[in-house]
């Protein structure tokens, strides 16, 4: 075929679906927790390989001037040593780890995270888990969770 020939012809398509009930029990067994991005931005060499290899564009890296307002976390504006801040959009990352692989550092992670960092402060007795917010990925809040843009 040559190169400037179109190809016509449509995948073959089901037509054999059918529509169940499914039992909550089963969904709930069967649907595993979605993983997360996490990058340790203490160790980043700030590379930004993750940012250009990121098929779906979904990793960018902002500077903290970006920031109009922190709440209930440390505001990354107050360290002069923080030059800028990596945020993923969830929403959009497949998964596809490419990032972890190109990351020549190794700070990049795909991984579950059972509890939050709320969680853990209120098992530990703690009344203000802001208080004790590590700034890691949990569950819940990503990296720019409490921040205005």
């Amino acid at each position: 075929m040559a190169r400037t020939d179109v190809w016509f012809d449509l995948p073959p398509f089901r037509e054999d679906y059918q529509l169940t009930i499914v039992d909550p029990a089963y969904l709930t067994a069967a649907v595993k927790p979605k993983q997360f991005l996490h990058i340790d931005q203490a160790e980043c060499i700030l590379c930004e390989g993750c940012v250009d290899i990121c098929p779906w564009k979904c990793i960018h890296y902002l500077s903290v001037d970006a920031i109009a307002e922190a709440i209930n976390v440390d505001d990354p504006r107050s360290d002069p040593g923080n030059l800028g801040m990596f945020v993923v959009d969830e929403d959009v990352c497949t998964r596809c780890a490419l990032c972890v692989d190109r990351c020549p550092t190794g700070v990049i992670s795909l991984g579950k995270f059972v509890g939050s960092v709320a969680d853990a402060a209120g098992q530990a007795g703690i009344t203000a888990p802001w208080a004790v917010d590590s700034g890691q990925r949990d569950e819940k809040n990503g990296y720019a969770y409490g921040m205005r843009f």
